[in-house]
């Protein structure tokens, strides 16, 4: 499997650095992408939070007032899944990665999915994944196995830091989760056993690095492209000891803090170094907020929390900043998903999107660069675990379950609830909407990906490498 997939990245790499090549040296812009966990559309100060929440934001405020900021940004409602979507381009039902994986399942992504990491490392990209995974555990399903040249962080989730300590915890039952590191070409090592102690600590050591990144290859004629994934706002909720009790508001306010500094040092870092103009910075979340108290977060506007299909769940706050290029100080409603962020940036960047499976993301480059007034994008389908939970088509939704929270048992719907999110924006279903006619295109968007599942079957949760698609 491994010599396919280098035979299968040797090609991709020839069609990479071809269209690279044609890039001058001022299109070819480094990437900072900042993914948080878990943070809700309401909670920056930009998006009605901040001081609402017990805690100003003023780095990413200004971040928003630089760049571009979506209203109207959407992503899968767990995070294995929007991970794996943001990083392939492709909606995590058709992975195996559509759930949050636990024990007895080999998780992860299989070698045969193309990352964004291989494809800006094919077209000339040196690579660097710092933070939580999530979309593998083990050797062959890591960062440094899926495009990047080296990684630290987290291969699962954050609330495993609460195991150690517990009640009837015992390393002989369940191992726990590692902090872990590693060079592409070499087998990742653990660090350390990843408890609430380095829960505090882990995103002032991911900002750490990440600037190091920055700082080792700002000078060099390559450029670079850094995942920056961020562990809070996760459960549990708790910030670095240096800003314990800074708010006075709880730990969840001195958590928001935290994180609105460490994304102010990653700015101060690309201002410092003189690459602000050469550089894309890019902030997101990769869900809707927490659901568990006392960490429970706000979802603004909208109903409901990750794990569910409610705008609350997918809604997410987007921020890009490219000076010169993205116009700043610009809001826009216009619907994007986070599958779109893979072609847009290659795109840019002068990268290539494989061609030999379904790719649903969407080219919004001239969107972004302000070229177009639209997004080129009308809705798209939304899967809670490997339920088609709902459709969202324009301003409308259409729910064929019914799920209060991440807790309840989702509930098959005789007749889809359907909203109007411009007159009824929390999805009150005392308020559905009773013009039908909707259910039309979005029937029509369903029709077209299960065509598209017809060449290329779904990939089963659990698959093992080797994986190859069915020949037809």
């Amino acid at each position: 499997m491994l010599q396919s997939k280098l035979k299968r990245l040797t090609a991709f790499a020839v069609l990479s650095i071809t269209a690279f090549n044609q890039l001058n040296a001022q299109e070819k812009p480094n990437i900072v992408l900042v993914l948080v966990d878990n943070l809700g559309y309401g909670e920056l100060g930009c998006y009605g939070g901040g001081e609402t929440r017990g805690a100003p934001t003023p780095r990413i405020d200004k971040l928003a007032a630089e760049g571009m900021r979506f209203t109207n940004m959407n992503m899968e409602p767990q995070c294995t899944p929007s991970r794996s979507s943001l990083l392939t381009g492709r909606f995590s039902i058709r992975s195996g990665t559509y759930a949050v994986p636990f024990g007895g399942l080999t998780d992860g992504l299989t070698q045969w999915e193309i990352t964004m990491g291989e494809s800006f490392s094919a077209a000339g990209y040196t690579t660097a994944y710092y933070g939580k995974w999530h979309l593998g555990s083990h050797d062959g399903r890591l960062p440094t196995d899926q495009g990047f040249d080296e990684w630290y962080g987290i291969p699962r989730t954050t609330d495993e830091a609460m195991w150690p300590g517990s009640t009837g915890y015992s390393e002989s039952i369940m191992p726990p989760e590692q902090i872990m590191e590693g060079q592409k070409g070499s087998k990742s090592k653990e660090l350390k056993v990843y408890d609430l102690t380095q829960r505090r600590l882990i995103d002032a050591e991911i900002t750490r690095r990440s600037i190091a990144y920055m700082e080792q290859h700002a000078k060099t004629k390559k450029p670079f492209f850094v995942f920056t994934a961020l562990t809070q706002a996760h459960i549990p909720s708790l910030a670095n000891p240096a800003f314990v009790g800074k708010t006075g508001n709880g730990d969840w306010a001195d958590m928001l803090a935290e994180m609105d500094y460490n994304v102010g040092q990653l700015l101060d870092a690309v201002d410092r170094l003189g690459i602000s103009k050469e550089t894309i910075f890019i902030f997101l979340s990769d869900n809707g907020p927490e659901y568990i108290k006392p960490w429970d977060g706000w979802p603004g506007p909208w109903r409901g929390q990750y794990f569910t299909a409610w705008e609350g769940g997918i809604r997410v706050p987007f921020i890009i900043r490219w000076p010169g290029k993205i116009p700043a100080g610009k809001v826009t409603n216009e619907i994007v998903h986070g599958v779109d962020i893979f072609p847009t940036l290659a795109k840019i960047v002068g990268a290539t999107v494989p061609a030999d499976r379904p790719i649903d993301g969407i080219d919004m480059s001239n969107f972004f660069l302000g070229k177009a007034d639209k997004s080129g994008r009308e809705g798209f389908p939304i899967w809670v675990d490997n339920r088609l939970q709902a459709v969202k088509w324009r301003h409308f939704k259409v729910h064929f379950y019914d799920q209060e929270n991440m807790m309840s048992p989702p509930l098959k719907l005789a007749i889809p609830l359907m909203f109007d999110l411009y007159t009824n924006p929390m999805e009150d279903p005392q308020k559905p909407l009773t013009t039908s006619w909707v259910i039309g295109p979005v029937l029509k968007m369903i029709g077209e990906f299960e065509a598209s599942t017809k060449q290329f079957p779904l990939i089963p949760m659990g698959t093992p490498d080797p994986y190859s698609p069915p020949k037809k």
